[in-house]
């Protein structure tokens, strides 16, 4: 028996439809066959949280295990957690590099630098051992305190993990904002503080030798307005 396979492809974005394939016997069922549109548009995902609140208009509490309404939850709270982790990563990563700009903001605010214009890359590099140190006090009390028979603390490895990490990048070089132009440390000396301000600024990557990693320079935009306050 001979078989007619119809297969219509429409849209850029294939995944999101469903490939219906219609099979006959014969050109006239084909023509008895109402009309259909094999492409059905997949359902846009929900929130977490709408479906809850799908769920509570409807009065309902309780979901079966097998049911479709159950896989729409578990798929809606793996995606919750996905962006959550995402979310906090990125704050973390935001509130690191905040951290080491502040630090930068308030050694040449010192009052021995706020007269100098600008700094040499040498300079630059003593900042920075500086700041990776600034823990150093902490974690030699951690490790003074702990017993000869018992493992680290949390605290302890979470700051000697962040020194490695910090003296890995040094070594081939370590992002920090550009103090060897003038423009810049003027502008880094009126910081506010913001996230906003802080995407202006020109950073440069400086390796543990006190030299400028070649292509390590970051040019970004102009300050915007109120995001700095000059005086």
């Amino acid at each position: 028996m001979q078989r007619t396979y119809l297969v219509e492809i429409q849209g850029e974005n294939l995944e999101r439809y469903f490939i219906t394939v219609f099979t006959f016997s014969s050109v006239s069922e084909l023509s008895r066959t109402p009309q259909h549109n094999p492409f059905q548009k997949m359902p846009a995902s929900k929130s977490l949280s709408k479906l809850k609140k799908g769920m509570a208009k409807k009065g309902k509490t309780i979901v079966h295990p097998r049911g479709r309404k159950f896989a729409q939850l578990t798929r809606a709270t793996l995606r919750d957690e996905k962006v959550a982790l995402k979310k906090k990563a990125h704050n973390d990563r935001r509130s690191r590099e905040l951290g080491r700009v502040k630090f930068m903001q308030d050694v040449i605010n010192m009052d021995a630098m706020k007269n100098k214009e600008t700094f040499t890359t040498d300079e630059i590099a003593v900042f920075i051992s500086q700041f990776i140190a600034r823990d150093d006090q902490e974690l030699k009390e951690l490790i003074k305190k702990r017993r000869s028979n018992r493992p680290p603390t949390t605290k302890q490895q979470m700051l000697q993990s962040k020194k490695d990490l910090e003296l890995e990048e040094f070594k081939k070089g370590f992002l920090c904002p550009d103090l060897t132009d003038v423009q810049n440390v003027i502008f880094l000396r009126k910081w506010n503080n913001s996230f906003g301000s802080m995407s202006t600024l020109k950073l440069m990557r400086i390796d543990e030798n006190g030299k400028q990693v070649v292509g390590g320079v970051q040019r970004t935009n102009e300050p915007q307005t109120g995001d700095v306050e000059m005086a």
